[in-house]
């Protein structure tokens, strides 16, 4: 059930234009709770090797797909014909309790990495934000690209972002990239590219969605097939947040298509590719296991409206208004609108948060079943714990805060590693020697 919002009337109030008149789903909005805090996790010493104890305007829609072919160049492959074989999975026996957890580096020297993804042959994608599409085999980076997409507009926080792969790519090899381009008269744009991938080569490009307004802030750009079989894709309002409540535009939504792009019978919408609206920047989907529930994080203003942080923990439901621009999560800027409410708000702090996790896995079972975010600006780790049905947060803590610099993304391997990307080389950050890395969360001594 949907709640009524506590409302708080701001002195800026006057800055925005008059209420929006877009049709909007009736969906009230109440205050968030207050989490009372999870059990403390010390964090462990920096290092590249560390060790914890274990914690007690409107635009139209985007067009459908069609076959396109997006400039790039692609790496040759070592041995044609011949699919690289990983290597064989070593049997760890389950934990029975609380384990000592360690952060090592398992690669470096990255630039800006934003997504990996993890295929059923054991090798593991990952995405460079100026363009370059990387692969690991058998536990080692090839120093050739996958593919440069040289299309790639790779201005402020756009480039190469989001990349998913299909649920049957061990037959298909069916690849997606989110990413920023420019159209023939220079106007940024995003879209989502399938592409098949075969000995490590990318061949087929097929727009699924063009002409996502861009920008060189608030991009959105992640994407994820979802226990139904649909790909998300989260769009930022690309610094044009009344456009995140019209629903003749992509912009500040979350999207769902078919694989091949088409538009599912079942979207709240008829005819078009929006799951929720009112999203001003989000960078993190993640679906609950056993119950099938979306969560979002995502980004609050940066200065609009004279406010600052209130970023957000989301959970999503089809058709519903989560509030921007006449919301920051619970604060009234214009009113006007019925919205849900976040499940988690960050305040007066700005965590700038982005991927995110569930741990399914019980190689560390203090961690089992709770929520993992990554956070930019906060430079950390957050874990979350939710209740039984997943509408409210009943514990936080933030892990490794200020160890490893900005944290894009957090994802759980098929072993129950935790792999995190660093983002320190991405204009905003203070890279280190080795920068940017992938770390993996693990039991000390696996």
């Amino acid at each position: 059930m949907v709640r009524q919002r506590e409302s708080h009337r701001l002195t800026r109030r006057s800055l925005l234009t008059a209420a929006l008149g877009v049709g909007l789903l009736a969906c009230g909005r109440s205050a968030a709770p207050s989490p009372t805090p999870a059990p403390a996790s010390p964090a462990p010493a920096h290092a590249s090797s560390a060790t914890a104890a274990a914690p007690s305007t409107s635009t139209p829609p985007p067009s459908s797909a069609r076959a396109a072919s997006p400039t790039m160049t692609i790496a040759s492959s070592p041995s044609a014909g011949v699919s690289p074989t990983p290597a064989p999975p070593t049997a760890t026996p389950a934990p029975r309790g609380p384990v000592p957890v360690t952060v090592t580096t398992f690669l470096s020297n990255l630039e800006v990495p934003w997504d990996i993804a993890f295929a059923p042959d054991g090798r593991i994608f990952i995405t460079e934000r100026p363009g370059r599409l990387r692969v690991v085999i058998q536990n080692q980076l090839r120093p050739e690209p996958v593919a440069t997409l040289s299309d790639v507009a790779a201005t402020g926080e756009g480039g190469l972002l989001g990349l998913a792969l299909d649920p049957d790519f061990t037959h298909n090899h069916y690849l997606y990239l989110y990413y920023t381009t420019h159209t023939a008269n220079g106007t940024l744009v995003n879209r989502v590219v399938r592409f098949t991938e075969h000995d490590n080569q990318l061949t087929d490009p097929t727009v699924l969605l063009d002409g996502i307004p861009g920008a060189v802030l608030h991009n959105g750009g992640r994407i994820a097939f979802g226990p139904d079989g649909k790909l998300y894709i989260t769009v930022g309002d690309a610094r044009n947040p009344n456009a995140a409540q019209d629903l003749r535009s992509p912009s500040g939504k979350i999207l769902r298509i078919n694989p091949d792009g088409s538009i599912p019978s079942d979207n709240p919408f008829p005819n078009s590719p929006i799951w929720s609206y009112g999203h001003r920047n989000p960078q993190g989907l993640a679906w609950r296991p056993g119950t099938g529930q979306l969560y979002e994080t995502e980004h609050g203003p940066s200065g609009e409206f004279g406010l600052y942080a209130h970023d957000e923990l989301n959970l999503i439901e089809p058709g519903k208004n989560y509030g921007w621009p006449a919301y920051a999560s619970d604060v009234r800027i214009s009113g006007g609108v019925d919205a849900v409410p976040p499940l988690l708000d960050s305040g007066n702090q700005t965590w700038a948060p982005s991927g995110m996790t569930f741990v399914s896995h019980d190689r560390i079972p203090q961690w089992q079943g709770s929520l993992l975010f990554a956070g930019l600006r906060g430079e950390g780790l957050w874990r979350v714990t939710l209740s039984a049905d997943g509408r409210r947060v009943t514990g936080t803590e933030v892990l490794y805060q200020g160890q490893f610099g900005r944290l894009r993304t957090v994802v759980e391997g098929p072993d129950g590693t935790l792999s995190v990307l660093t983002n320190n080389r991405d204009g905003r950050g203070r890279p280190q020697q080795g920068d940017d890395r992938v770390l993996l969360i693990k039991p000390a001594g696996s």
